[in-house]
């Protein structure tokens, strides 16, 4: 059928599901609209306490520092990497707050915040940023403050002297940014100076070959916004013939973008896809410019790789980054929390079945950790612990609120409320969970906190009498700042189709040109997406979602279950035919060892392969787990004095010696600062830390020697603090204390280390306020309600009524096999490095011939109890053994060596990039 007109399409297509019919979901009563203002205005209460706290210690600063009450500043602080890229000291906080404030009805501080923006922020920096970050935060951040403003100024209240001034300093930026794009590729650099460009002496700029897909394909919105509110095409124009390049680039058989690709050949660098990190927003941004700017191409664009996500990444619930060049090839074990965005895509894109499923899953993980860890695997263990409070899921909960119209969504909603109040605020803000097992925090509160979450979060709760203007008419980007639809019909000489690409090759025969019929999506069933939930709401605890299904199809087929690691026997005959069957090999080596290697392409069929695979990755975790069974976990020391209430956890290492906090109860005591500070001699000042948690610099003696003296000085526990100074729990791994030797089961007292930045928090409270009382612990507890209630009357609305099985730390058992992320990998030891793995999905790992059952209390799967995933594919290798040897080949093709050397490269290189993956 012939389509409507653009105007039409571009009007409806960006919320057209915004106004679905309510469906309501048997077991989820509708929330009454009291609870849903009430809920709305502890919205608006988070919001002026996070950007009230800004503006009071940070100001004009990018961003505050919520556990030591002060502006972070770009040089004053320790480098914490690329995250620093996004500060270009221009008041980032602020520009990415002004469309948030109107979106609250906060339209008088709007009004002063656009004033100070005018005032006192300079683009002319001597600073090295980001080209993403700057296009998203600020360039988008002063469009959606520019189109609001004029919105207002039409209402004919406020605004009435604006006169464009956002839309010029956008224009400034705007140009500052073009020089990123001076590549053969049409790719931008990664990086720019604001006063000096690239390539110049001065810029420190230029050098880099690479960049991220979504750092390169995330800035068509914001740059043709740019072009169609000033006249100027030239930004619009630079950022299609980046999206055309990369385009080309896709891999041609899978349909599929890799993660990093250098911008001078087009070659890809990290050769793994997904949704998550790296990628996501240019999937995004690919179906928005379609709505936005009415190119065709873009929605064709999308609809292929949506097709291609689906068919290779798509696991559902789970969504898995796999190989482009071997797409039936998972690169991961892990899912990062970046795609916690595609479900809110999917609705846009009305494929609502797939975006439920995820979701829940996603909602399950949080409702185990309290917050979604940056990474965790498809068991649903966490990888990496940290928590920036990252908005995305707020952002797919609201979208799929709008979708369904389900009261489900509005107590998901709810928890995100009571999760950000209970944990993460702090006296100074809301800060970011440094580990969501032990609740410790990190001294961050990002400006994308401020720009997205409070936005996503209020209008879930809010009628639309409740906002001053007609959400609908605009469009988000993936900053969450607002966009008008009326862009679609501005300067259309521009959005001619590209004839730069050839379109004609794609089949979008079944593509949908049009918004989805809701009566389609839920037909006459209001029980549509509770049916979809359903199955998942035990998820995370089985831990096995893909795995239980072909468990129970081997017991209906007859077939015996998959063998599995634990259970494996080197001198079981029946064991090695089974090998044999999976393509691995098993060769004894001469120190008694026994070495296994698969070859995928060996096994006797696909499911013997994925067996294998799985074999595999059992044998990897089994061998790792032996080498991290020593290892620690972190722990928490909580500030439970006033004015910090428990507010302010702070991430310690632990001892190898001394009380155990994981087996006992927590230790709770004033603190105080021993004398002589080193511990290393009988203290002079026994009185002082009698009964109390003493204070010790580290350095001159072993950490057992402090603790025994101060033990025999009546202290009940101890903190050493790092003397060096500087160092964080933010940019070093945890560390932990070793013992001196000797027998330490005389030391009876706790004993946990900070670094210099998280003891210099206890040492400032104690310079301000004197007495300062902390919590040692293995977790971070809950707050004393009475105590919030007095100094959060704003945020009755706590869960403080969550169960203690809710709360409690979970079992060591799975604290052990949690210490996977880079920070808990080393404690006091160097990090492990780890081979990448062989060719053609070979794998080697060993195993004890004399103890082939290392781990027998180690979790993995039973037929009746706790399971892992059977599709976790290999990620780490102990071992890496080229398998060239006839007489240990038991496969039944035979490749020309060439074709296998070339195979064996292409995976060696992909497995490389995987070991380098940081987010």
């Amino acid at each position: 059928p012939q389509r409507a007109p653009w105007s039409l399409v571009a009007a409806t297509a960006a919320f057209c599901l915004v106004s679905a019919t309510s469906v309501w979901t048997a077991g989820a009563a509708p929330m009454s609209r009291e609870e849903r203002q009430k809920l709305g205005n502890q919205v608006l209460e988070m919001f002026d306490h996070a950007y009230g706290n800004y503006m009071e210690h940070a100001y004009p600063a990018d961003e505050l520092m919520p556990l030591t009450c002060r502006g972070r500043v770009r040089g004053q602080e320790p480098s914490r990497g690329d995250v620093d890229d996004a500060l270009g000291k221009f008041s980032l906080t602020l520009i990415d707050s002004l469309d948030t404030l109107v979106v609250l009805n906060k339209t008088k501080e709007f009004e002063d915040a656009v004033r100070k923006v005018l005032r006192d922020v300079n683009l002319d920096n001597d600073v090295v940023v980001s080209v993403f970050e700057t296009n998203i935060r600020v360039l988008g951040g002063l469009l959606g403050g520019h189109s609001l403003a004029i919105m207002l100024k039409e209402k004919g209240e406020y605004m009435q002297w604006y006169n464009d001034e956002l839309l010029q300093m956008a224009k400034q930026l705007g140009y500052k940014l073009l020089p990123a794009f001076n590549t053969t590729s049409g790719l931008p650099y990664p990086r720019i100076n604001l006063k000096f460009g690239i390539r110049k002496p001065e810029a420190r700029t230029g050098t880099e070959t690479d960049t991220c897909t979504a750092c390169a394909g995330t800035l068509i919105l914001e740059f043709a916004a740019l072009s169609r509110f000033t006249g100027a095409t030239i930004f619009e124009e630079y950022a299609r013939k980046a999206l055309d390049f990369l385009w080309e680039k896709r891999q041609r058989s899978s349909n599929l973008v890799g993660v990093t690709i250098n911008i001078h050949t087009g070659d890809w660098v990290r050769k793994d896809s997904g949704v998550g990190a790296g990628i996501d927003s240019y999937y995004e941004y690919l179906l928005k410019a379609y709505v936005l700017l009415g190119d065709d191409s873009f929605l064709e664009r999308f609809n292929t790789h949506y097709d291609a996500i689906m068919r290779y990444i798509s696991q559902p619930p789970l969504l898995l980054d796999v190989h482009i060049h071997k797409p039936m090839l998972n690169a991961r074990t892990w899912m990062d929390a970046l795609l916690a965005f595609f479900p809110g895509l999917q609705v846009l894109k009305g494929d609502i079945r797939p975006a439920i499923e995820t979701h829940e899953m996603l909602y399950q993980v949080i409702k185990k950790h309290n917050f979604l860890p940056e990474a965790f695997t498809t068991d649903f263990r966490v990888h990496w612990a940290q928590h920036p409070l990252r908005p995305e899921f707020a952002e797919s909960t609201y979208f799929l609120y709008k979708a369904t119209g389900d009261p489900y969504y509005l107590e998901v909603g709810k928890t995100l409320i009571e999760n950000l109040n209970k944990y993460a605020r702090v006296p100074c803000g809301f800060a970011a969970m440094k580990d969501v097992r032990t609740g410790s925090h990190e001294d961050r509160m990002d400006s994308f906190f401020l720009a997205e979450m409070f936005k996503y979060l209020y209008l879930l709760f809010a009628d639309k009498e409740d906002i001053i203007f007609d959400i609908e008419d605009y469009i988000f980007t993936t900053e969450a700042h607002l966009l008008p639809l009326w862009l679609s019909t501005t300067n259309q000489s521009i959005s001619k189709k590209n004839t730069t690409s050839e379109y004609t090759e794609l089949d979008d025969s079944n593509f949908d040109w049009t918004c989805p019929n809701t009566q389609i999506l839920f037909p006459n069933d209001p029980l549509y997406a509770q049916s979809i939930r359903e199955p998942l709401k035990n998820v995370v605890d089985k831990s096995c979602p893909r795995g239980i299904i072909r468990v129970e199809e081997s017991f209906r087929s007859g077939a015996k279950p998959p063998l599995r690691a634990r259970d494996f026997m080197a001198t079981n005959p029946e064991h090695l035919e089974i090998l044999k069957k999976m393509g691995v090999s098993l060769i004894h080596l001469k120190d008694g060892r026994v070495q296994l290697v698969q070859h995928a392409i060996q096994a006797a069929s696909s499911i013997d392969a994925e067996d294998g695979l799985r074999f595999m990755q059992e044998m990897i975790e089994l061998s790792s787990q032996q080498q991290k069974e020593q290892q620690l976990p972190p722990r928490a020391v909580q500030i439970v004095s006033h004015p910090f209430f428990g507010r302010v956890v702070l991430t310690a290492g632990p001892a190898q010696f001394g009380l155990d906090l994981s087996k006992h109860k927590e230790t709770r005591g004033f603190v105080a600062s021993s004398k002589p500070y080193n511990g290393c001699s009988e203290l002079t000042n026994p009185e002082a830390v009698m009964g109390k948690i003493a204070l010790i610099q580290r350095g001159q003696c072993m950490f057992a020697e402090k603790a025994r003296n101060i033990q025999n000085a009546g202290a009940i526990g101890g903190i050493v603090i790092d003397d060096n100074e500087g160092s964080s729990s933010d940019t070093a791994p945890l560390f932990q204390m070793a013992g001196d030797g000797k027998d330490t089961d005389d030391i009876k007292i706790p004993m946990l280390f900070l670094f210099s930045k998280e003891g210099s928090i206890i040492l400032d409270a104690i310079r301000e306020y004197e007495e300062v009382e902390v919590l040692l612990s293995d977790k971070a507890k809950d707050r004393d309600p009475d105590t919030d209630s007095e100094e959060q009357p704003s945020s009755e609305n706590d869960s403080q009524d969550q169960s203690a099985e809710q709360i409690a730390p979970s079992s060591q058992e799975v604290d052990l096999v949690d210490q996977e992320s880079p920070e808990e990998s080393s404690l006091n030891s160097e990090p492990e490095s780890s081979s990448p793995a062989d060719t053609d999905n070979a794998a080697s790992v060993s195993a004890s011939e004399q103890n082939s059952n290392p781990m027998e209390n180690h979790e993995t799967t039973s037929l009746d109890g706790e399971c892992t995933d059977l599709d976790n594919q290999l990620q780490e290798q102990s071992e890496t053994e080229e398998d060239s040897n006839p007489n240990v080949s038991w496969g039944k093709k035979v490749q020309p060596i060439d074709s296998i050397l070339a195979d064996w490269n292409e995976d060696i290189e992909a497995f490389e990039m995987m070991e380098k993956d940081e987010l």
